[in-house]
């Protein structure tokens, strides 16, 4: 069988090159370039047709059929958690007059942030998990993408701020209220939200230009940057360049500024006269640490490690780890390692507990 082709449109010149990619590894098929600029590709065995692809099939945890119900009862769960504990500490953050401090400020943009963190990924595997439909259209694929980078890279700038924000509290407290004062405060949380929104939308501008054919079918419970070119048909390359890119600017620079920061702080309260005041300084920070060392420890495991045979299972619950589980132990960090926090819940809950006693 021989069919002559000219490559004209997206779609034929994806159907095409994966065509030509078959060819080559196919003994049964030959491919030839005529002078008339037409492609002649001859199959000496029956082909099937190929058609591009309208969506992805995340298969997450299907190879455990038998424990789906019980996975959607604890991703449940854990979802109403996290939104209830990052809700808590937004609203303790905005009525509680004794947290109208920049380290609180900071701590309410990371709880919010945290809510549609985990509202990005959640709902679409709980769906998938209720009723055992684990399609997912490409364009809403991308999307899902593009709100989880952007909400990612801010959290690791945002990170990085608190940590500056520790740094001059400890290190530099005298200068502390005209060094970060309110207009400081808000400048840098723009900063962190504007960078990885134009970030990650650059990003998200290439993946709308690549075609999809041929295998569907994605190892992950959400539409991740590295799953989701491996299925695409279209030269990657300038996609993977720029990811790599801005990957890099996202996360090295917040890394490497929450890194100084830590080691300044650490060494000036090793300074410090008084075990009392060195106790004092170490728990201003250290439920902050505590978040950053969960945050990156899990990041660099699902990214950094190699995509091995061994590791290749890990990369889903490392995944887990840094997008369902850190969020909803932060509530909790901050919480149970925080005097002010609990005294403002209990401050709190005693209001709403008076206004409900007044009530006919």
């Amino acid at each position: 069988m021989t069919i002559l082709w000219v490559p004209s449109s997206p779609e034929d010149r994806c159907l095409f090159s994966l065509l030509l990619e078959r060819s080559i590894h196919s003994s049964n098929s030959v491919l030839e370039y005529n002078q008339n600029k037409t492609f002649s590709f001859q199959l000496i065995q029956n082909t099937t047709n190929l058609t591009a692809n309208t969506v992805f099939i995340l298969l997450g945890f299907s190879d455990h059929p038998e424990l789906q119900t019980l996975l959607f009862l604890a991703f449940l769960t854990i979802y109403i958690l996290n939104v209830a504990g990052n809700l808590i500490i937004v609203v303790l953050v905005v009525n509680d007059a004794h947290l109208n401090t920049p380290m609180y400020f900071f701590l309410g943009n990371l709880s919010c942030l945290e809510i549609c963190y985990t509202s990005t990924t959640l709902p679409r595997l709980l769906f998938s998990l209720l009723t055992g439909d684990k399609t997912i259209s490409i364009h809403g694929c991308i999307m899902q993408y593009h709100f989880f980078g952007v909400l990612a890279s801010t959290e690791c700038y945002l990170l990085a701020m608190m940590s500056y924000d520790r740094y001059l509290a400890i290190c530099k407290p005298l200068r502390y209220s005209s060094l970060m004062n309110s207009t400081v405060c808000i400048s840098l949380i723009t900063f962190s939200w504007v960078s990885g929104l134009l970030n990650v939308s650059i990003i998200t501008s290439l993946l709308w230009k690549l075609m999809f054919c041929g295998p569907n079918t994605m190892e992950h419970f959400f539409c991740d940057i590295t799953p989701v070119l491996k299925l695409s048909c279209s030269d990657t390359h300038l996609v993977e360049l720029v990811n790599f890119i801005f990957a890099s600017i996202n996360t090295l620079p917040p890394f490497l500024l929450t890194l100084i920061s830590y080691v300044n702080i650490i060494i000036t309260i090793l300074q410090m006269q008084t075990k009392a005041s060195r106790q004092k300084a170490f728990s201003t920070c250290s439920s902050h640490l505590t978040v950053v060392m969960l945050f990156y420890g899990s990041l660099i495991c699902a990214y950094v490690l190699p995509e091995t045979s061994t590791l290749k299972g890990l990369h889903t619950t490392f995944s887990l780890f840094y997008t369902v589980f850190t969020p909803m132990l932060n509530p909790l960090i901050y919480s149970l390692r925080n005097r002010a926090v609990k005294a403002a819940f209990l401050r709190t809950a005693t209001k709403i507990v008076n206004v409900v006693r007044t009530l006919p």
